[in-house]
């Protein structure tokens, strides 16, 4: 349950940081909102390192395979790319793709067992589900 309402949270607040990073662009530029975002992401880290826990940065060098440090990386795209659906659909429409995106391609992470993740068989209830999905946006976006 504690994972089902964190999820919750965690795409309100993906919702509400799209709507304030786009209205931050509008008076800052693209970049520059980009950049604050990620800057004050850092520092948050930084703050909640010095007081929660202080896990070695030098692990950060262990890490194996390399290309999962790319995170970071990948955050900036995903600022970028809510900000501009955000501007060009409006928050209702941009969450609705991108939420449905991130189903579609989860699923297909698992089902290949991509990045580390563990392989998962194919479920026609799940292909069902992300079927109705679609249809639910083909009747938000219906005119």
């Amino acid at each position: 349950m504690t994972g089902f309402l964190i999820a919750l949270l965690s795409g309100a607040l993906m919702s509400v940081q799209g709507v304030f990073n786009t209205q931050v662009t509008k008076t800052t530029g693209m970049w520059v909102s980009n950049g604050w975002v990620q800057f004050s992401a850092f520092l948050l880290c930084a703050v909640a390192w010095l007081i929660a826990g202080r896990d070695s940065v030098g692990a950060l060098w262990k890490v194996e395979p390399r290309y999962v440090l790319l995170g970071g990386v990948i955050g900036a795209g995903i600022t970028w790319t809510v900000i501009k659906s955000m501007a060009s659909l409006g928050p209702a429409k941009a969450a609705l793709l991108i939420v449905i995106s991130q189903l579609i391609v989860a699923y297909v992470i698992e089902l290949l067992g991509l990045f580390g993740v563990d392989k998962e068989p194919l479920e026609i209830r799940k292909i069902i589900g992300m079927s109705i999905a679609l249809i639910g946006v083909a009747i938000f976006q219906w005119k």
